[in-house]
Parts: structure tokens; sequence; C-alpha cells
């Protein structure tokens, strides 16, 4: 009965509501990308998709057996999600369950609804015209889709959970674990693929890697404040009851002057950084200021602006 109280709470919280909504629209672009430039060129990048499209050739090619490339999506992904559990444990939540198992219904959509070969110039096996495009078309597509669901602690399973399997049992870091399981993969278009389209493949997986760290820094990115002046109670008053975030105060000395100052830091995010420097210059404070880019952030830095929030609507 707990159990089912605390679900509803979930359930009735706007959080939950968003984060589907960005969940659902990040997979429909990550299938999007997959079904528009991948499938077409069988183009074999390294994640569960071109495993299914290696999969779906071998059955047509050597057995004459058609299988829908969504339909083998579906079940590889359910058959890793159960490894996942019984090998791994319950650290994969709901959100990778869900976008795991929603890429192959999105793609059985667009292969009913939106036929790819409607796109296609007769005789081309590629929407861009050349398989470089198309690759290039389905990275930056899929990386910004990835990159936007890290950024709520969701993926796109498949690869991720295959790389964390990597990540146990052959202790290899993560970032090497998933790359590993993407060359794996890769290396299977040898069964359908020329040996050209492999290596452009395995270009392919290592430069998605590349591409997601890009969005993703660029996504968290946060500015890390320095200021000196006189007048720091203005500018830490604005920064706790404004801006909502803590900072901390340092106490220097001047290498030129030998004066004793107090200076002010603080982790702020990209729109906070600009209200901060309006606030500045608006009121004409004389500070000396830097800031620098903070590409990722660790522990309490969310969690005690929340608080902050909580304490101030209390009062």
């Amino acid at each position: 009965m707990t159990k089912l109280v605390d679900l509803l709470k979930i359930l009735a919280t706007r959080k939950f509501w968003v984060e589907l909504f960005i969940m659902t629209m990040g997979m429909v672009i990550a299938g999007t990308a997959v079904y528009f430039f991948l499938v077409p060129s069988k183009l074999i990048v390294g994640s569960v998709t071109g495993l299914s499209i290696v999969l779906c050739n071998i059955s047509d090619k050597f057995f004459g057996l058609h299988m829908a490339l969504s339909g083998v999506i579906f079940a590889i992904n359910l058959l890793l999600l159960i490894i996942a559990y019984v090998f791994i444990g319950k650290e994969f939540g709901t959100k990778t369950v869900y976008t795991a198992l929603i890429l192959g219904p999105i793609l059985r959509v667009l292969e009913v609804y939106f036929p790819h070969e409607k796109f296609l110039a007769e005789g081309s096996t590629s929407v861009m015209g050349d398989p470089w495009l198309d690759l290039i078309a389905f990275i930056i597509i899929l990386s910004a889709s990835q990159a936007i669901l890290f950024r709520i602690n969701a993926s796109t399973g498949g690869l991720d959970i295959l790389g964390k399997l990597i990540n146990k049992y052959a202790h290899l870091d993560i970032g090497t674990s998933v790359s590993v399981g993407g060359a794996m993969i890769c290396c299977t278009a040898f069964l359908i693929n020329p040996f050209n389209l492999v290596v452009l493949g395995l270009i392919g997986t290592w430069i998605n890697g590349i591409v997601i760290d890009y969005f993703t820094a660029g996504l968290n990115r946060k500015k890390r404040v320095h200021i000196i002046t006189k007048d720091y109670k203005v500018i830490q008053d604005f920064i706790i009851n404004n801006l909502k975030r803590g900072c901390t105060l340092y106490e220097v000395t001047g290498g030129y002057s030998n004066e004793k100052k107090i200076q002010l830091e603080a982790l702020l995010a990209k729109d906070e950084f600009l209200k901060l420097t309006e606030f500045i210059n608006n009121n004409e404070i004389d500070t000396f200021m830097t800031a620098d880019n903070i590409s990722e952030v660790y522990g309490l830095w969310a969690s005690k602006k929340r608080k902050l929030e909580n304490d101030r609507a209390k009062i």
C-alpha cells in the first residue's frame, strides 16, 4: 500500500510528466535519425540498432526470413534489460526501461506511415545521396537526442546497458566499455557490408562519443565566478535571496597593496550569471570579477538551491 501511495505521489508531480515528455520526444528524434539515415544505407554504427540491422539482413539473405527491424530492436532491448536486471541489479531505473522499449514501436510507426523508400532516389540507398553525409546527419541528430536524455539521467538503453555489463565484468571504465561494445557491434557488419562501410561505421561510433561529450558539456556548463569588492555583502544578498544560490567567502590579501579583502565565489547557471552581471552593472558596484566555465558539477549544487527555495517559501 505504501509503495502504491509513493507511486501516485510521483505521478502527480509536474517533474514526472515533463521528463516523460522529454524522454518520449528524445526517443522520437533518435528513432527518426536511425530510420532515415542509418537503415537505408545499412551503416552499422555501434548500437543495438546496428546489430538489429545486421540480424535482419542475415535472416533475409541466408534464410529468406524477413523480420521487421522494429521488432528485432524491441526484442534485443528487452533481452538486455532482463540480463541487466539479473547480472547488474536495479540501478537501471524505469527511465532506461521506458526509453529502451519505446524505440521499437517508434520505428514501427515510421515503417508503416513514413516508409523511407519514398525519400530515396531511384536505385539509391542513401537519403542524403552519400553514406558520409548520412553518417554525419545521423550522428549529429542522435547525439543531440542522447545529450538531452543524459541531462535528465535517462538514456537510450541498448548500448549503454551493454557498456555497463562490460564495465562490471571486464573491469574497464564506463567510457571504454561503451566504446568496446560499440566496436564489437560494428565488426558484426563484416557479415553484410564491404570493408569500407565497416570502417565508416567504426569511425561513426568514435565520432558519436565525441559529439555526445560536446553536447553534454554545453548543456551542463556552469559559470564559476570570483568577485573581489568592498560591497560583497550586497552581492552575497543578491545571490542568496534573488538567485537562490549559495556562495563562499574567502579572506584574501592583495599582492600589490597588501590589503586584506573578501573574495566571493559562486557557481551559477548561465542565465543566473547574466542576471548577476546585470545587477552589478545596474547598481554600478565597483568589482574585480573573473569567470570560468565548469562542464560538470556533482553533489549538492542543485539540492542546495531547492532547499533555499523551500526555506524562502516558508518565510
